[in-house]
C-alpha cells in the first residue's frame, strides 16, 4: 500500500493490544442507569492504553514520536504516532458500544495511515495513503469503502455533535442553516459519523471543536474513500480545531453553508 504497509500493519498490531484492553474494561463496566457518568474509568483505561501502544512503539520504531491524548508529544523528527485511546469516553463509561481506539502515523505533516477500531460495534476502518480505505475484521479479511454519489443537499444525509456545541463556538445559526438544507439530521457519533461518511452511508459530517488525536486517523480513511476532509476554513488538515467532512460533490455547498471560508483543495 504505496509503500505503507509495514506501517499500517503496525497500527494494525497496537489496534489489537487497545482492543484487548478496552473491551475487557467495557464488560467490567457497572454503567450508570441515571445521572452524568463519572468519567474515571474511561481516564484508567485511556492511560492503560496509551502506555501499551508507547510501549510497543518504544520497541518498533524508537527513532519515531507519538503524540497522545494522555500523556502529550515525546520524541521529535518527521514521522510521528497519533493516538486517541478512546474517542467518545461518554459513550463508554454509559455502556454504549459507539466508542473506540484511533491510531495514525503523520509524516512530513501529512497523514499517511490511519485506523479506527471499534470492537464493541465488531468493526474497524482503515487506509494508507494512496491504497484506498478498507473495513473489515482485520486487514486480510476486508472490503474496500468509497463515499457516496449524491450531489445535492436536499439528497443529503448529515450526522452531527449536538447544537450545544455548535452555540458555545458562536455557529449554531450556521449549523441550523445547513440541517434546514438536508434530507436527514442525525448525531451517530463522533469517529462513526466521519466512517459513515467514508463507506457511503452518511453524506456528511462536521465538529464545531475537536483535536488532532480525534481526527488523524479519519482524515486519511474519508480521503482514501474518495471523500473531503477540512477545517471549518475549508483547510484540508486535522489539525484545525474543527471539522466538516464530506463525498467531496458536498463539500463546497456544505462550507458555505456552515459559514466557513474559501475552499482549499488538496494538491
Amino acid at each position: 500500500m504505496a509503500g505503507y504497509s509495514d506501517d499500517l500493519r503496525l497500527a494494525h498490531i497496537l489496534a489489537d493490544g487497545a482492543d484487548d484492553i478496552t473491551t475487557r474494561a467495557f464488560r467490567a463496566l457497572d454503567a450508570p442507569a441515571l445521572g452524568r457518568p463519572d468519567l474515571s474509568p474511561a481516564a484508567e483505561t485511556d492511560r492503560s492504553v496509551e502506555e501499551q501502544v508507547r510501549g510497543t512503539l518504544s520497541r518498533a520504531r524508537p527513532r519515531d514520536g507519538v503524540l497522545g491524548e494522555e500523556y502529550g508529544r515525546t520524541g521529535y523528527g518527521q514521522r510521528v504516532w497519533i493516538v486517541d485511546p478512546i474517542d467518545c469516553p461518554e459513550n463508554f463509561v454509559r455502556g454504549v458500544p459507539v466508542w473506540a481506539t484511533m491510531v495514525a502515523l503523520l509524516e512530513h505533516d501529512e497523514v499517511v495511515v490511519g485506523v479506527v477500531s471499534a470492537p464493541a460495534l465488531n468493526r474497524r476502518w482503515w487506509a494508507a495513503r494512496d491504497g484506498g480505505a478498507w473495513t473489515g475484521r482485520n486487514i486480510n479479511r476486508a472490503q474496500r469503502i468509497r463515499v457516496s454519489q449524491v450531489a445535492k443537499l436536499a439528497d443529503a444525509s448529515l450526522s452531527s455533535s449536538d447544537p450545544a456545541g455548535w452555540e458555545r463556538h458562536d455557529r449554531l445559526d450556521h449549523f441550523v442553516n445547513l440541517t434546514r438544507s438536508v434530507w436527514r439530521t442525525r448525531s451517530f457519533g463522533d469517529f462513526w459519523s466521519h466512517m459513515l461518511v467514508a463507506e457511503g452511508a452518511v453524506d456528511i459530517s462536521a465538529e464545531p471543536s475537536a483535536s488532532l488525536w480525534e481526527l488523524a486517523a479519519c482524515q486519511v480513511v474519508v480521503e482514501e474513500a474518495g471523500g473531503m476532509f477540512t477545517d471549518l476554513s475549508g483547510v484540508p488538515s486535522p489539525d484545525g480545531g474543527s471539522v466538516l467532512c464530506t463525498n467531496g460533490r458536498l463539500h463546497a455547498e456544505a462550507l458555505r453553508a456552515l459559514g466557513g471560508g474559501p475552499l482549499s483543495l488538496r494538491v
